[in-house]
Parts: structure tokens; sequence; C-alpha cells
């Protein structure tokens, strides 16, 4: 959350039962998933392609039987230094959704 709070314009929430970072929209945007040490963000577009051309980075997949969820792109705590960017972009994305 330390990250959200240098970010106008969202609202700190729960998604997975994890603490994640809403837009007031009411849609989330990025969220901590402590069972990888990890960040999960709404990316489209470049955004998107850029952040998984990052060594190891993933579309995030909550559980194995399930298949990942498009649009949400997983970077580990070896990227910690540019999820305040990447919180950025998610959330300046999903303000945008209706």
């Amino acid at each position: 959350h330390q990250i959200a709070d240098a970010l106008p314009g969202n609202k700190k929430s729960k998604l997975f039962g994890c603490q994640c970072v809403k837009a007031l929209n009411g849609k989330a945007a990025f969220f901590y998933w402590p069972k990888a040490e990890s960040a999960v963000f709404k990316l489209q577009g470049d955004a998107a392609q850029e952040a998984l051309a990052l060594d190891g980075a993933h579309y995030f997949q909550p559980k194995s039987e399930r298949p990942p969820m498009n649009g949400w792109v997983q970077l580990s705590f070896d990227y910690a230094d540019r999820w305040p960017a990447y919180a950025a972009l998610a959330l300046a994305y999903v303000q945008t959704l209706r």
C-alpha cells in the first residue's frame, strides 16, 4: 500500500484475499500476491508486452487448474523497483474501464 499512497485516485481493497488497489470506479488495478512474493498488474498493450518481456514475468494464474488471467501480469520481487511505474500504468488503464 506504500505504492498506493503515492498515487492519486485510488482506494485500497482486497482481491483474492490479498491487499489490492482499485481505481475510484471500483476496477482493480494491482495487488500483492504473497504466495509468490510478487505483484500483479492489470496491463494492456505496450505496457503488458514490456512487463512480460522481463525474466520470469507471466500472466497471473491463481490456481494451477485454472487458465492464466489475461491482462494480469505477475512480476516477482526481483522487479520491486519497477512496481511503482507499473502500478501507475495499471491504475491509469483501469480508470478508463466501465
